[in-house]
């Protein structure tokens, strides 16, 4: 199936039109409208910084329930410890880059280039972008960012520099979403780590529909 080349106009094909691996269009911007448009379409930027931006709507969806993450024994143990001081919006930028800077330590390669990072910031100076952020004594350890639209939240990375600390702000996320009635959370790519946590994929049609349904709310826009 043909990959479209994006202009300066402000459209998308069919998430449905993409290739097997879910590749969609290619080029374009990431603006402030351009980024908006693709979420309330289902598809998002992903590509290294030696490449021109990619648009995604992969086959399958990895989603977590607003009322379905997987708090095993341990984890509801250090909840209850309060070890780890949980905040909203306090350090987006911060949460950002340090996704970044802890991918590229670890050898894993990233896609928030320095054009990700400034679009994101924008998102979140617009209202649409937030950030949870975990603590200990002051100090940022671990966090994670994504995407608000209705009563959906798209995941884009999360970060840990203490061990649990991602999960923490996770866990906490997921909890406050839930209690906003919340429908949905897009993880897009399914891995083990959000598996265990309890994501499942579930097929594009079933997604779009979802994401469909939890776009006919407002957004809870602004700081968080």
């Amino acid at each position: 199936m043909p990959v479209y080349q994006l202009t300066e106009e402000l459209v998308f094909p069919n998430p449905e039109w993409a290739n097997p691996e879910g590749l969609l269009a290619v080029g374009g911007d990431l603006s402030l409208k351009r980024l908006l448009l693709a979420y309330q379409l289902g598809i998002f930027p992903w590509y290294s910084d030696d490449s021109p931006i990619l648009w995604w709507s992969p086959p399958q969806r990895c989603v977590i329930d607003p009322d379905g993450f997987h708090i095993s024994r341990s984890l509801r143990r250090l909840l209850r410890q309060e070890r780890f001081l949980v905040t909203f919006d306090r350090a987006f930028e911060e949460v950002v880059y340090a996704c970044a800077e802890t991918r590229l330590r670890n050898g894993e390669g990233t896609w928030i280039t320095p054009d990700m990072l400034t679009a994101y910031c924008a998102l979140h100076e617009a209202g649409f972008a937030h950030s949870a952020e975990a603590w200990d004594d002051g100090e940022l350890v671990g966090g994670i960012y994504g995407v608000s639209l209705g009563r959906a939240f798209f995941g884009e990375s999360m970060f840990k520099r203490v061990a649990n600390a991602s999960k923490v702000a996770f866990c906490r996320l997921t909890q406050q979403l839930h209690q906003w009635q919340f429908q949905l959370i897009d993880c897009q790519i399914a891995n083990p780590h959000l598996q265990r946590l309890g994501a499942y994929e579930i097929p594009r049609a079933t997604f779009l529909q979802r994401l469909a349904e939890a776009q006919q709310f407002p957004t809870r826009r602004g700081k968080w």
